[in-house]
Parts: structure tokens; C-alpha cells; sequence
């Protein structure tokens, strides 16, 4: 079985996307900017092909 090697590039760039806006939610609302965090992990663990 040969297993093919997914294209992680959109991940990365959403990553990117959600920790400027966490950053950006943070200098807002402090206390909000958890909200985001999800988004950082999933982001993450989807771009090093994590799940």
C-alpha cells in the first residue's frame, strides 16, 4: 500500500490566519482572546498531519 502525502499548505496558512487573529482579539478583549484557541490547535495539529 502506498500512502499519499496530503497537501498541508491551506492549514498552515489558516494557522497563521487564527494566531494574528488571537493576537488581534487579544489586544481587544484580553480576556476573549481564548476563544481562538481552538482554531490555533486544529490549525496546528491539521497542518503537521496530526489527525
Amino acid at each position: 500500500m502506498e500512502t499519499v502525502k496530503k497537501s498541508t499548505g491551506l492549514y498552515w496558512i489558516l494557522f497563521f490566519v487564527s494566531i494574528a487573529a488571537s493576537v488581534i482579539v487579544y489586544k481587544i478583549g484580553g480576556g476573549y482572546s481564548s476563544m481562538v484557541l481552538p482554531f490555533n490547535v486544529t490549525f496546528f495539529a491539521k497542518a503537521m498531519d496530526l489527525m
